[in-house]
């Protein structure tokens, strides 16, 4: 169980961003921008599985975990929003949104199945985007040209990320969840985004006039398979959700404490959302 904190972030989305905001650099500015149109309905998403889970299963959940729950649902919100306001930059600039609409169509027949399949999505995306903000933290470097608030923004949201890697996950496990379905999931979930993120990536590069440039795929191979690429920092803990014995506390969240400590001029921290009606049940 953690104690999660809502925060609002002190920066202003409201000016314009520049086009290759990550540094001039194509590539990391590409990738990170399909990234964000994922948040929007990805966050959700989230919020909604944990809500429907609550209100189907009602199970009997520890001292406090309605809390930390209650935590959970007001940072993702808060991540939908600023994602939206950076998003809203991004089509003003002609980049096109192509992965909301094949989410929300492959995910549409979930509204009738068991509420315990969209919680394993939740887990297991939740696990991708942990490992991500666990790399990113620990590589600021591809964050080092890019302006202040938008630094910010992307390492504010790594580090809550860390902070509730668990959440999901342990709600799933007290909703009494299967291995096998997780296992399931995270599998069709790892082909599913890795696969809509690069295809994503490459639009905004075709946009951008960028996507046949030699010095975007130099740099795509360094973000990506570089001795500190993403991929390959993520495989050990790719594997590791296979385990039986898997638990996202077994990640550091050393990083995030730290960013969260050194950084606290950058946000305030806000009361809980009201009690939601999902959460009053069982």
């Amino acid at each position: 169980m953690t104690d999660l904190v809502v925060r609002r972030l002190l920066i202003d989305l409201q000016p314009p961003i520049e086009r290759n905001w990550c540094g001039g650099d194509a590539f990391a500015t590409a990738f990170l921008n399909a990234l964000s149109m994922s948040f929007p309905f990805g966050e959700q998403f989230f919020i909604d599985a944990v809500r429907r889970t609550l209100d189907s299963s009602a199970p009997a959940l520890q001292p406090g975990q309605r809390a930390e729950i209650q935590a959970f649902i007001g940072q993702e919100a808060t991540h939908r929003r600023l994602h939206a306001l950076f998003n809203s930059h991004l089509e003003k600039q002609g980049l096109k949104d192509g992965w909301t609409g094949r989410a929300t169509r492959r995910l549409a027949p979930l509204a009738e199945a068991d509420p315990r399949h969209a919680l394993a999505i939740t887990a297991a995306t939740e696990h991708f985007t942990a490992m991500f903000a666990g790399w990113l933290l620990a590589h600021p470097q591809w964050l080092a040209g890019a302006e202040p608030r938008l630094q910010t923004m992307w390492l504010w949201h790594c580090a809550e990320e860390l902070e509730h890697r668990s959440t999901a996950f342990d709600l799933y496990r007290a909703v009494e969840g299967s291995h096998a379905w997780r296992v399931r999931w995270f599998r069709r979930i790892t082909t599913i985004f890795i696969s809509d993120l690069l295809r994503q990536t490459a639009g905004n590069l075709h946009r951008e006039r960028a996507l046949w440039k030699l010095a975007t795929w130099r740099s795509g191979l360094r973000l990506l398979w570089g001795r500190d690429g993403l991929l390959r920092q993520s495989w050990s803990g790719w594997w590791r959700y296979l385990r039986r014995d898997f638990h996202p506390s077994q990640q550091d969240s050393a990083l995030s404490l730290r960013w969260l400590a050194d950084n606290s001029a950058h946000f305030v921290p806000v009361r809980p959302p009201a009690p939601d009606p999902a959460l009053s049940s069982g």
